[in-house]
């Protein structure tokens, strides 16, 4: 696997394995929302500064971007689409 693609993937991996939308990583990150979905579409090349703010965001060494997925690994799924509903809480009323 080429190394945009390693990075790609397990950028993926981990924001889905915790359950961080795209948009609030790359805010999190202070990094547009679209540059980050196309770090994740391998159409951008980051430079190691923004990895490094990503992995920090993420609270992963920046190592974990370039382990190799086990053979056979599924590519990981995208988070539920749509926004979360806010819901007023009840002292608001």
């Amino acid at each position: 696997m080429k190394a945009r693609a390693l990075v790609a993937w397990n950028v993926r991996r981990i924001r889905v394995a915790r359950g961080i939308p795209q948009e609030q990583l790359a805010y999190d990150a202070g990094i547009d929302r679209s540059y980050m979905s196309g770090l994740e579409r391998q159409t951008e090349n980051p430079t190691i500064d923004l990895l490094e703010r990503v992995a920090e965001t993420l609270g992963v060494r920046l190592s974990e971007f370039f382990l190799e997925p086990p053979k056979g690994a599924a590519t990981p799924k995208p988070l539920a689409k749509g926004r979360k509903r806010i819901r007023p809480s009840p002292k608001s009323k």
